[in-house]
């Protein structure tokens, strides 16, 4: 495990979570749902387009399938079919928590910290995802795109979980693995940590994100060194 400046991690009063990519390893099984939803229809849906959608509103990926397949192209219909086969793939059982997750929850447990989901899923998916993960009943609040009017990048869904929780942006730790969910998260004003999922750190992503990390694991040493106390205050 790569060790990391823990002095760079700030101050924080809660944590804000980004669900697929990040808490659970859901964005693979979503575009192997819709590769596979296309393939039924005979749509052409290339790797580039499939991961322009990762940590976009729905909207936004309905507007890029009709803009790559065409206006008269059955947008409507692939979404539900790849909907169908993603729900499909967690009843067999193969979505999964990613590396890190429950000892980072455990660690939040003992340092008191409220945390919640800010996810561009909408409602029933995520609490869907979060409650087959084990998962919900360990989050003080779940935010969706259900919620807000604009999605990520727009900071709405990040100020949405702040005020929920209540604690100041400034005073929440946000945790991304898509460019749009960093560039949310620092619109909103939260420090937030990237954790690459499908989509490489950029440049952008170095420059604005308060560090990178390859796995939650990695954070886990700065958590454990922090007494509850601690947590409200810059370590030494």
């Amino acid at each position: 495990m790569p060790l990391i400046d823990c002095s760079r991690l700030p101050a924080f009063e809660a944590v804000v979570f980004d669900m697929d990519g990040l808490l659970l390893d859901s964005e693979t099984l979503a575009l192997d749902a819709m590769k596979a939803a296309a393939d039924e229809l005979g749509l052409d849906m290339p790797a580039d387009l499939r991961r322009q959608m990762i940590g976009v509103p729905a909207d936004i990926c309905r507007a890029l399938v009709a803009g790559h397949c065409g206006s008269d192209a059955p947008v409507e219909a692939l979404f539900a079919d790849a909907t169908r086969l993603l729900e499909a793939a967690v009843a067999a059982g193969r979505l999964h928590r990613k590396p890190g997750v429950g000892a980072l929850l455990d660690e939040l447990d003992r340092l008191s910290l409220p945390r919640a989901v800010a996810t561009s899923s909408g409602r029933h998916r995520a609490q869907h995802h979060l409650a087959a993960s084990d998962l919900l009943t360990r989050l003080d609040a779940v935010l969706t795109r259900d919620d807000v009017v604009r999605g990520k990048p727009h900071p709405d869904l990040y100020l949405a979980a702040a005020e929920r929780l209540g604690i100041a942006p400034q005073r929440c730790l946000a945790f991304e693995d898509s460019y749009n969910g960093v560039r949310a998260a620092v619109a909103a004003g939260m420090p937030v940590v990237m954790v690459p999922d499908l989509l490489p750190a950029t440049e952008e992503m170095r420059a604005v994100a308060l560090m990178v990390v390859d796995s939650l694991r990695e954070i886990l040493p700065c958590l454990a060194e922090r007494s509850p106390r601690a947590a409200f205050t810059h370590p030494h």
